[in-house]
């Protein structure tokens, strides 16, 4: 280490509370610490325990349970949250840029951050019904990308926007029968998508029915919009077992428990990290590898330290 004033050799000095070799110039007097990446921005929280607790965040365990296995402390865990899902978010904006897909399959999936909406006695806009707006490649199983908004014209169109900078060439799209996806679909995609929309009708509510159980399809109807999809690809089925995937793995959006998000920056980076993990980390049994692999975006299965240290 040399001194940054003088010019000189500088002696080791002890060590840094965090493990960090430190030098001490003979010269002037000065001290200094070796370089290091900082994954962890300013937080003290050792990178094994982060790791620790960023694993289990993506398995399905709640913020409670997490602290209960590491014993970091309740705020520390959400702090560290905020932080690597915002990484995370940059991540994915950066690497998954005009990538060439072939057919895409969109969806929105509720959820509800404070409370649900019906519920909401105030006008903050950050609390009742949150809906997440995902699209995945039917083919490589990669989430190409992603929205947390409302399900109204406004956020459809925001989330369409980031699709067309994720995507290149032409495409087969297909999405439910929700109407603002054909005006987003048209401004922000136009003429280079093979557009289609899978329509579900749903039976009337019968007295057999509990309360919460599911409505019952009795028919899905598949409508072509324009260009001209493959009719055998106009499907949701992936998509939507995506929505499975996320409930079981994402804490936050499990039915019928309290681990549901009391904030929406909350709820953000959680879901951030999620598609992160589940893009770069996690190995998808029918394909075998991870889907940023089968995109070509990387060559190997990223570890959770590497997704931390992947962006500064």
């Amino acid at each position: 280490m040399t001194c940054h004033n003088c010019n000189t050799r500088c002696k080791k000095f002890g060590k840094h509370r965090n493990g960090l070799q430190r030098y001490r110039c003979g010269q002037c007097s000065k001290t200094f610490t070796e370089d290091h990446a900082t994954p962890l921005a300013g937080m003290y929280t050792p990178l094994d325990r982060a790791t620790k607790a960023i694993e289990l965040l993506v398995e399905g365990c709640s913020v409670s349970a997490v602290q209960r296995i590491t014993d970091l402390h309740h705020g520390t865990i959400l702090s560290l949250l905020v932080l690597v899902g915002e990484k995370c978010e940059r991540l994915l904006e950066s690497r998954i840029r005009n990538v060439a897909v072939k057919d895409v399959q969109c969806d929105e999936m509720w959820g509800f951050v404070g409370c649900k909406e019906k519920r909401k006695k105030d006008d903050d806009p950050k609390r009742g019904d949150a809906y997440c707006f995902v699209a995945i490649e039917r083919n490589t199983k990669l989430v190409v990308t992603w929205h947390l908004g409302r399900r109204t014209e406004r956020d459809t169109m925001a989330f369409t926007e980031k699709l067309d900078a994720a995507t290149s060439g032409q495409f087969q799209i297909t999405t439910d029968g929700f109407p603002a996806y054909f005006d987003a679909i048209h401004t922000c995609l136009g003429t280079r998508v093979d557009f289609a929309q899978l329509i579900k009708v749903y039976a009337a509510s019968s007295e057999d029915e509990h309360r919460y159980s599911p409505a019952r399809v009795i028919e899905a109807i598949a409508k072509s919009m324009w260009g001209q999809p493959d009719a055998e690809r106009i499907c949701t089925s992936h998509v939507e077992r995506q929505n499975l995937t996320m409930r079981m793995q994402i804490r936050r959006l499990t039915r019928l428990t309290n681990g549901f998000s009391k904030k929406w920056e909350n709820l953000k980076a959680a879901l951030a990290l999620y598609f992160a993990w589940y893009n770069f980390c996690r190995q998808h049994r029918t394909i075998r590898c991870t889907p940023a692999m089968e995109a070509g975006i990387t060559d190997h299965i990223w570890s959770i330290t590497e997704l931390l240290e992947a962006v500064a």
